[in-house]
C-alpha cells in the first residue's frame, strides 16, 4: 500500500483538499459516500493508495469480481470528472484518469454506473476505453 498523501488522489494538484477530509474517511470505515462522485472519487483514491478491500466492498455484489488485485506497476496520476447524473437510487460518473504503467502514460474514459441500497451507493459497471495520452 502507498503511504497516503496530504492532498486527496482524487482530487486536482492545484487543490488543497486533504486525503484526510476527503477519501480517507470512507477508506476508514468512519463515513459513507454520500454522492455516487463522491463513491467514484473514493474509488480512485484507492486505486491510487492500493487499497483493494475498499474497491471490493464499493462493489455491487452483483457484478463483483470473485477474484481481484491491483497492478502495483500502475501508477494514479490525474482524475477529471465530466459529469454525473442521478435519478433516485441510480447514478452515473463520466470521469477521465491518466495512469502510468511500465513508463507508458495511458487515459481511461468511463461512463460509471452505480446505484444507492439501503443509503449506501454501489459501483456497478461501466462503459471504458483505453487510449494513449494525446502530445501537447
Amino acid at each position: 500500500m502507498i503511504d497516503p498523501p496530504t492532498r486527496c488522489p482524487c482530487r486536482k494538484k492545484s487543490e488543497t483538499t486533504t486525503y484526510a477530509k476527503c477519501c480517507e474517511p470512507y477508506h476508514a470505515g468512519r463515513a459513507v459516500a454520500p454522492t455516487a462522485e463522491a463513491l467514484m472519487r473514493s474509488r480512485y483514491a484507492a486505486y491510487a493508495l492500493g487499497k483493494a478491500d475498499y474497491l471490493l466492498a464499493t462493489w455491487h455484489p452483483s457484478t463483483r469480481p470473485a477474484d481481484f488485485a491491483l497492478n502495483a506497476d500502475q501508477q494514479w496520476l490525474l482524475l477529471r470528472v465530466q459529469g454525473t447524473t442521478t435519478d433516485a437510487d441510480r447514478a452515473t460518473v463520466e470521469f477521465t484518469a491518466r495512469s502510468r504503467q511500465g513508463g507508458r502514460d495511458h487515459v481511461l474514459h468511463e461512463v460509471s454506473r452505480f446505484v444507492r441500497e439501503a443509503g449506501r451507493w454501489y459501483y456497478v459497471d461501466g462503459d471504458l476505453s483505453w487510449a494513449a495520452p494525446r502530445k501537447p
